[in-house]
């Protein structure tokens, strides 16, 4: 786990710790000592503390003008035992709602695990985003399946392309969003 990264070719673009919108804004990273575990397994310094002991975060980027935020996630997801949505919904999602971001993009490749609880704080977060929206990208099936059992799909949107967009550190991120908006308003368009 200690050598998993968070994703860091787009730092050109953006970087969390010199954004002062952003919750991580003058971050410091010692590479020389990791202190983070999920677990007991450390895990790379370059990730971001959110107040929970198994979820943590990397904001890749905001664009505050597009009101989009794209973010990588490690760990395991747990509502059931430590309230995880609880620390995201409180400790960056609020942050970046409150700076008029309505699109969230949530990278998912090394969540290890989904334990639910109820869905207060997806509605919130849903309702927040009024004319916005929250999506899913590279899910592991598994993971999709247990939080589907908690109906938030109703909150989410994931499946599809969305679970397939291996090439996205590639992409810019304005690319990026623009892809997944346009893949989100066909859907919302059948309803």
């Amino acid at each position: 786990m200690h050598d998993i990264e968070p994703f860091f070719g787009w730092e050109f673009n953006y970087d969390s710790n010199t954004d002062e919108r952003s919750p991580f804004y003058e971050a410091e990273y010692d590479t020389n000592q990791y202190t983070n575990t999920i677990y007991g397994y450390y895990i790379h310094p370059y990730w971001d503390f959110i107040g929970s002991e198994t979820l943590y975060v990397k904001v890749l980027m905001a664009d505050y003008h597009r009101k989009f935020v794209i973010m990588e996630l490690i760990g395991e997801w747990n509502d059931a035992l430590h309230n995880d949505i609880m620390h995201l919904k409180r400790n960056v999602i609020d942050y970046f709602t409150g700076e008029g971001i309505i699109h969230f993009i949530l990278i998912g490749e090394n969540i290890l695990n989904y334990h639910g609880s109820d869905d207060e704080y997806y509605e919130e977060w849903f309702e927040d985003v009024e004319n916005g929206w929250i999506v899913l990208l590279n899910f592991r099936e598994f993971v999709l399946r247990e939080m589907n059992a908690y109906n938030l799909d109703s909150y989410l949107i994931w499946g599809g392309i969305l679970d397939e967009i291996d090439n996205w550190r590639t992409t810019n991120p304005h690319k990026l969003f623009e892809f997944v908006r346009k893949e989100v308003e066909k859907r919302i368009a059948l309803f």
